[in-house]
């Protein structure tokens, strides 16, 4: 029972029910994606209680990407949601000293709560726009792999070179990824592209775990809260 498939197939369905499928893979992705985002803000917040020291957050990032593939193996069974649940509450901790910093700022509080706020507004906004358009966005897959590769490597190198301009450039550039990634992993689901809902559950959560890290630094920036 443990191995039970937790992902449908609409490939020799016929329309009306590939669509209640889709609806269905749909349906248990944001539920999962909810409640993913509400265990890994829970384990933030302890984090941030617990005054997580920087050091432990790497340690904690490393092993949220261990963690990862685990999912993607075990996302064809009902294993995958203890490895889903562990990944997300493993990530959501490794924030809490970037936002145990910005918190501790004059503004800190107001900065995060924005941030929150964007990010809930740019994902309800493009997913609905996805789900209502309909469209297929799967041309856009090649691009934004790329886009994601090059903002990787410029993170890299600007983890030596430490410029101000690039980093202000990448997280503008991660942003506007991430928003792509959503309209091509809900256009996935709609489509019948991607019929598991822990790996579209997955998709969904980086691309707004990024967005928010990503959102928060913009504004620290230009508020005056981050040097």
């Amino acid at each position: 029972m443990s191995d039970k498939p937790v992902y449908s197939t609409a490939a020799t369905m016929d329309p009306a029910a590939s669509i209640a499928s889709t609806n269905k893979v749909l349906s248990n992705t944001y539920w999962l994606l909810g409640l993913t985002l509400a265990f890994s803000a829970f384990t933030a917040m302890v984090s941030v209680v617990i005054n997580l020291p920087y050091w432990m957050a790497v340690v904690l990032m490393l092993v949220g990407f261990g963690l990862l593939f685990v999912v993607h193996k075990m996302a064809d069974s009902a294993k995958g949601l203890p490895a889903i649940f562990a990944f997300t509450g493993v990530w959501g901790a490794s924030i809490g000293p970037m936002l145990s910093f910005y918190l501790a700022m004059n503004n800190g509080p107001a900065m995060v709560l924005q941030a929150l706020g964007g990010t809930a507004l740019i994902f309800f906004s493009l997913s609905a726009y996805a789900l209502n358009s309909k469209k297929d966005f799967s041309y856009l897959g090649g691009f934004l792999m790329t886009g994601l590769i090059v903002a990787i490597v410029a993170m890299i190198a600007n983890f030596f070179l430490a410029i101000p301009a690039l980093s202000i450039t990448i997280s503008a550039v991660v942003i506007m990824i991430m928003a792509g990634l959503i309209l091509f992993d809900t256009s996935r689901i709609i489509n019948g592209g991607e019929t598991n809902y822990i790996r579209a559950t997955v998709g969904l959560y980086l691309s707004i775990f990024n967005l928010f890290v990503h959102l928060l630094h913009l504004i620290a920036v230009f508020t005056g809260g981050d040097d």
